[in-house]
């Protein structure tokens, strides 16, 4: 599959494919931008139907991260890497190792992390043959980023129902959730107790029927949710939920959720603007993990500055949703000009 020609491929730096026979690993890793430092992006472990559909994913991906850091003013670059393996049946101990081999092999320009299909634990063994790994937790406590991600989309969700609903109060808030997996159900439980409703969906009908009975929420098919009478639609699963034909069906007349790349495609962000739907830039609202793992590279780690950081996500979607209101543009081209000036030197 050619790289420089790949409609997603957008001037990356380096792009690493890797294979080991012996534990069957076949990952790609790709380094999007180092200008602000060292890229930082998690590992996916999927079952990509295709090679070609995995270096999609992963150039689409890595951009994210570099403007997720920048809007987030950290000192990172953008990065990700993926496996092609079904993280159920063909992840083991030895692939993992490999891939800590691989992402040793590119001398710290690269640091991976937890993401879909990989968990603290799986950091932990790739942390045998790599030093460039990061949520493995701090002073004992966890490295799951997936709290500080959904709190970061809970602060991103506030600043949204202020500009597009003119609330500032989720109490009675109808929000629909599509994935309640880790992320996903923290910020369930989180708007649960500032006294939103919830409607709910997910491939994995346990899942979602044990946290419908917590929070009492209600529980839709995952092909009826956008049809939800709601509020707020909060795209929490993979990738590309927001198509063409989702957004006219689309009754909330705002989105805000913890997924990567919710559209389809970037002309996707001017539908939603025609509709009068208010689009909240995914990676703006999700960068709470890597704000958290960044503080963890630090020598001066405190929960509560770790916290006020992610809170300034809110802040950061004022800016941008005032600039979209007032040049009349999506929020989403106005975040990606922020993120630019940031990480691109003035001309």
């Amino acid at each position: 599959m050619p790289v420089f020609d790949h409609p997603e491929f957008d001037h990356h730096q380096q792009v690493v494919h890797g294979c080991d026979e012996a534990s069957g690993l076949r990952a790609i890793i790709a380094i999007h931008d180092t200008r602000r430092g060292p890229a930082l992006g998690g590992l996916r472990i999927y079952p990509y139907a295709s090679e070609a559909d995995a270096l999609t994913d992963v150039l689409r991906l890595s951009r994210g991260m570099t403007y997720k850091s920048a809007l987030a003013d950290l000192p990172l670059g953008g990065g990700k890497a993926v496996i092609i393996a079904d993280p159920r049946r063909d992840k083991t101990p030895d692939m993992l190792r490999a891939m800590g081999r691989l992402v040793e092999s590119l001398g710290g320009r690269y640091i991976t992390a937890e993401d879909s299909g990989s968990s603290e634990a799986d950091m932990r063994i790739i942390a045998e043959t790599t030093a460039h790994v990061g949520g493995l937790g701090h002073d004992g406590a966890s490295g799951d980023p997936s709290p500080f991600t959904a709190h970061g989309v809970f602060c991103a969700l506030k600043s949204a129902v202020r500009h597009g609903l003119d609330r500032s109060d989720l109490a009675g808030l109808r929000v629909a959730i599509q994935g309640v997996g880790h992320v996903g159900a923290h910020l369930a439980r989180q708007l649960h107790d500032a006294g939103a409703s919830l409607v709910l969906t997910d491939v994995d009908r346990d899942a979602v029927g044990r946290l419908a009975d917590e929070l009492g929420a209600d529980v839709v098919a995952p092909d009826a949710i956008v049809d939800a009478d709601v509020d707020v639609f909060a795209p929490c699963a993979m990738g590309a939920a927001l198509s063409p034909q989702v957004v006219q069906r689309l009754k909330a007349p705002v989105v805000c959720g913890a997924a990567n790349n919710q559209l389809a495609s970037p002309e996707v962000a001017e539908r939603l603007k025609e509709r009068g739907i208010l689009y909240t830039p995914d990676y703006v609202a999700n960068a709470g993990g890597v704000i958290e793992i960044a503080w963890q590279r630090r020598g001066d780690y405190r929960r509560e500055d770790v916290m006020r950081h992610i809170e300034g996500i809110g802040t950061t979607l004022d800016a941008i949703f005032e600039r979209a209101l007032r040049e009349h543009r999506s929020p989403a081209l106005v975040a990606d000009d922020l993120a630019r000036e940031r990480f691109r030197p003035a001309p």
